[in-house]
């Protein structure tokens, strides 16, 4: 049985907020945990890296690959939900400037997206998607996947039987790793995940 290492990205200028689709560089912290990152990865096997296309991704990704002396490659369907009109915003400015739809958002969490948002059921199904083609490429080798918080809760709800708590939990930090077992016959199955 093949596995899958998937990674959270460093941090950000814009963490503590809805980042989404906004494409910020990695900062000073987010590059010493780059470097912790790539540490604690020297033992594993790494073949090949895969990315979300945005900057925090593919920096820690080419970082990753750098290191193992392996290509990386940025996928586009691995980056995080869009929050819409909420990206950037922390909480408590997404309250200030609309607290009744912000009631509304956390009470049917995660069915109701953003304003101008990307729909849950949309991203799920591409996190979905994306998976199982990089469960045919973890066939055949031992690849890396730098993503987002979203995508790791995805994986680890919808494929590797966490609840919520538990998948928020394993995917807070920055540069969490998270490991997802793929059978032999290229359909995923659960395993728990790892956080670094």
């Amino acid at each position: 049985m093949s596995e899958i290492l998937f990674v959270r990205h460093a941090e950000t200028d814009m963490a503590g907020t809805y980042c989404g689709h906004s494409d910020p560089e990695v900062n000073a912290r987010g590059r010493e945990q780059i470097s912790e990152l790539i540490n604690k990865l020297r033992d594993e096997d790494i073949d090949v890296v895969y990315t979300s296309d945005l900057r925090r991704a593919s920096s820690t990704a080419n970082a990753i690959a750098e290191a193992f002396g392996v290509k990386c490659h940025a996928r586009r369907a691995l980056r995080e939900i869009s929050f819409g009109r909420w990206e950037g915003l922390s909480w408590k400015e997404i309250e200030q400037r609309d607290a009744v739809f912000a009631r509304r958002w956390i009470a049917q969490h995660p069915m109701l997206a953003a304003p101008d948002g990307e729909a849950f059921r949309h991203f799920e199904q591409r996190v979905l998607n994306e998976v199982e083609f990089l469960s045919t490429k973890a066939a055949e080798q031992s690849i890396a996947v730098v993503t987002h918080a979203g995508v790791l809760r995805t994986v680890l709800c919808s494929l590797n039987n966490c609840n919520q708590a538990d998948a928020w939990r394993q995917t807070k930090t920055y540069c969490a790793i998270v490991r997802h077992a793929v059978a032999p016959s290229l359909q995923a199955t659960p395993i728990i995940g790892a956080n670094s």
